[in-house]
């Protein structure tokens, strides 16, 4: 059940911007991990400044359309949640300027886009959304987006991959080496990178602790 106070004080922004911010049936993007990203931006912008209700909508529309990580799309989900997002803030009467803002902010966010953030905002969000794919919650969303896509968890006579090509795709434990060890040297800002840095040690931790039980 939604509870605008969640997004507080931005309950009002919540309340317009939630009924578009996500579809289908992800729960790796879905409202819970839209209040995690928020929850990260507003403790980077305490320390790092910035616009905060750009960065709000943005974090609201960040995900706003649906594409699975198996999709040739993939790369193209950013693109499309901003163009989607940029209609939704016209509808509620947003200038082009503030507009162009969130939706910069929601096409760099994306690490399958490869675009660099040029506002603060954006670099915000763009580590707002990178912590949650790092850390305890990542090594949750790693295993859940995995079942989604028929993966193994690991392949049982070289989990650690040090004898065979590293396959994502077909071994969830994988990820850990071809994405998410590599994140947390990409934050942009000074309090998200302190937050990586934590969670980071966390995700490895957990691989070490992963490989003892196999």
């Amino acid at each position: 059940m939604f509870d605008a106070k969640a997004f507080s004080p931005f309950e009002t922004l919540a309340s317009q911007l939630v009924p578009y911010s996500h579809e289908g049936d992800d729960g790796s993007h879905d409202l819970a991990h839209i209040l995690r990203v928020f929850k990260n931006a507003m403790r980077i912008q305490a320390s790092e400044g910035g616009d905060v209700r750009i960065l709000t909508a943005a974090v609201l529309l960040h995900d706003c359309v649906a594409v699975e990580k198996s999709s040739p799309l993939r790369a193209q989900a950013s693109a499309l949640a901003a163009e989607k997002a940029a209609g939704v803030l016209a509808d509620f009467g947003w200038s082009p300027g503030d507009i162009e803002a969130v939706s910069h902010a929601i096409v760099t966010h994306s690490f399958s886009a490869n675009i660099q953030p040029e506002t603060l905002e954006a670099r915000i969000l763009q580590d707002a959304d990178r912590l949650d794919a790092i850390g305890m919650v990542g090594a949750a969303r790693c295993f859940y987006i995995a079942g989604r896509m028929s993966s193994s968890l690991y392949d049982p006579f070289d989990p650690s991959g040090s004898d065979r090509p590293l396959d994502d795709r077909r071994y969830a434990i994988d990820h850990f080496q071809t994405k998410l060890f590599k994140l947390a040297d990409g934050f942009k800002t000074n309090a998200g990178r302190a937050l990586a840095g934590e969670r980071d040690k966390r995700l490895r931790d957990f691989l070490v602790a992963f490989m003892d039980e196999i």
